[in-house]
């Protein structure tokens, strides 16, 4: 498959592009504002393109004749406004719309979205959005995500939202995780949680074998 990465240098997009490479068979083309913080080696299967998201026009030349594109675009998490200022994380709403736009334009079969928690369900009709266990300082990039998508699902393209668990961080590839759709998995001990690498293990396993187009789905252990 030719597949575009989308903020191929974030976490979920490294752990994605990596594990695309260590499966092989695939063609990527690695979407990055600053192309130095892609790794030094790269296999010739993956193409390095510079680009800030900024024109839904120049995406659609990037992602021309790609089978699909992933979209790991998220919000500096370093820059002090992540946890305060929702006009900042909605950056994250306007690049999902001109990713769509571009989508469209181009006519790529499919887009998967590195989506967020909040609107999951953390128990029968409660979002953890809602739930009172949502940290506080997260609420705009939550809030952020929920805008995301729904502009996603207003949509005319194929689409497919991944919602990662309430915790993601880097860890083990273990290849051993759950799957849901609209509620939140939680693990024997109440957590939700999952590794960056087993979070793009299991998206690389949808794009190789879509099983959610136009839906939602999660992760969990």
């Amino acid at each position: 498959m030719k597949i575009v990465v989308l903020a191929a240098t974030g976490r979920a997009g490294r752990a994605i592009l990596n594990e695309l490479v260590d499966r092989g068979g695939h063609q990527v083309t690695a979407v990055a504002r600053n192309l130095d913080k892609l790794p030094e080696q790269l296999p010739g299967t993956v193409a390095r393109v510079g680009d800030d998201l900024s024109s839904a026009d120049r995406l659609a030349q990037i992602i021309a004749g790609a089978d699909a594109v992933v979209s790991a675009f998220g919000p500096a998490s370093t820059d002090p406004r992540y946890t305060t200022d929702q006009s900042y994380t909605d950056q994250l709403v306007d690049v999902t719309e001109r990713v769509i736009a571009a989508v469209r334009k181009a006519g790529v079969p499919c887009l998967i979205i590195v989506g967020g928690c909040g609107s999951l369900e953390f128990s029968p009709g409660v979002t953890v959005l809602d739930s009172g266990f949502w940290p506080a300082q997260y609420v705009p990039i939550a809030k952020s995500h929920v805008k995301a998508f729904a502009a996603l699902r207003a949509s005319d393209i194929n689409w497919t939202y991944f919602s990662c668990p309430m915790s993601i961080t880097p860890g083990e590839r273990t290849g051993k995780f759950r799957l849901g759709g609209d509620e939140l998995i939680k693990d024997a001990d109440g957590k939700s949680r999952v590794s960056f690498e087993d979070y793009a293990v299991a998206l690389v396993d949808e794009l190789e074998k879509p099983a959610h187009e136009r839906a939602r789905f999660t992760i969990g252990y």
